[in-house]
C-alpha cells in the first residue's frame, strides 16, 4: 500500500457506475508495454465527495478486522460487478478521457485479483459526463 502522489491522465475505457448514491469510475492502467490493465483505478466522480468515502464504505462492509488489502479486494470487485454485470451503471465508454488527481491510496495485491494487481483510489474526473450524471444519486442504503 502506498500513497499516490502523483496524478493520471488516460484515455480508455470506463464504467461510471452508482453505489450508495455516489457515483464513481472505473478504469484500468497498464504499467509496461503488455497493455494487460494490471492496475485498476476507482475514484468518485461525485463533486463534493473524496476519495476516503470509497473506503469508508469498504470499512462499513467488510469485516471488522478487514486489512487494506481486504477492503481495495471489494472495492475492485464492486467496480468490476459494475463493468461485468451492468448493476448500478450510469456510463460505460469505451474510449474516454480520464484523470486520477494526485492524492489517494494505492494497493498492490500478493496475487492477481478480478484481473488486477493494483488498485489505485483517488479522485476521478471522467470527460463527457454530464453533471446529472455525476451528481449523487437516489439511494435505499446509504454506508
Amino acid at each position: 500500500m502506498s500513497s499516490n502522489d502523483e496524478g493520471l491522465t488516460c484515455n480508455g475505457r470506463v464504467t461510471v457506475f452508482t453505489m450508495f448514491g455516489v457515483v464513481f469510475g472505473y478504469a484500468t492502467h497498464h504499467l509496461d508495454d503488455r497493455r494487460i490493465g494490471d492496475v485498476g483505478v476507482v475514484g468518485p466522480v461525485t463533486p463534493g465527495v473524496g476519495w476516503p468515502r470509497l473506503w469508508d464504505m469498504a470499512r462499513k462492509c467488510g469485516k471488522s478486522a478487514a486489512k487494506d488489502t481486504e477492503l481495495a479486494q471489494w472495492i475492485l470487485i464492486q467496480a468490476t460487478r459494475a463493468f461485468v454485470c451492468g448493476s448500478d451503471r450510469i456510463a460505460q465508454f469505451e474510449q474516454q478521457g480520464w484523470k486520477l488527481e494526485p492524492g489517494g491510496k494505492r494497493v498492490s495485491f500478493e496475487a492477481t485479483y478480478a484481473n488486477r494487481d493494483h488498485l489505485w483510489t483517488g479522485n476521478l474526473t471522467v470527460e463527457g459526463l454530464t453533471p446529472e450524471q455525476a451528481a449523487e444519486q437516489p439511494t435505499l442504503y446509504r454506508a
